[in-house]
């Protein structure tokens, strides 16, 4: 299964948002511009996912942070092909 991830409103101007979802899945990608005041360091990407009948909170993934948003959508993918053999 190939997740399809789009862009999310935040009313944060300074973080992305991408989200995707599975049938039993949802995933979220996140990412801090360069320019938000208080930033430490390289901004990477945070990557996440629940269950879609969950309310609880969301779990990172391993490997979370990420270099690159192509690196997180692939770990999302992976994640994804996990959870759907289980």
């Amino acid at each position: 299964m190939v997740l399809y991830f789009r862009s999310a409103d935040t009313p944060l101007r300074d973080l992305q948002v991408w989200r995707a979802e599975s049938e039993d899945y949802s995933f979220a990608i996140s990412h801090e511009n360069r320019n938000a005041q208080g930033s430490l360091g390289e901004p990477k990407f945070i990557a996440s996912w629940r269950p879609k009948n969950s309310n609880g909170a969301a779990i990172a993934l391993e490997s979370s942070p990420f270099a690159t948003l192509e690196e997180a959508l692939q770990a999302c993918e992976l994640m994804l092909a996990d959870l759907t053999v289980k």
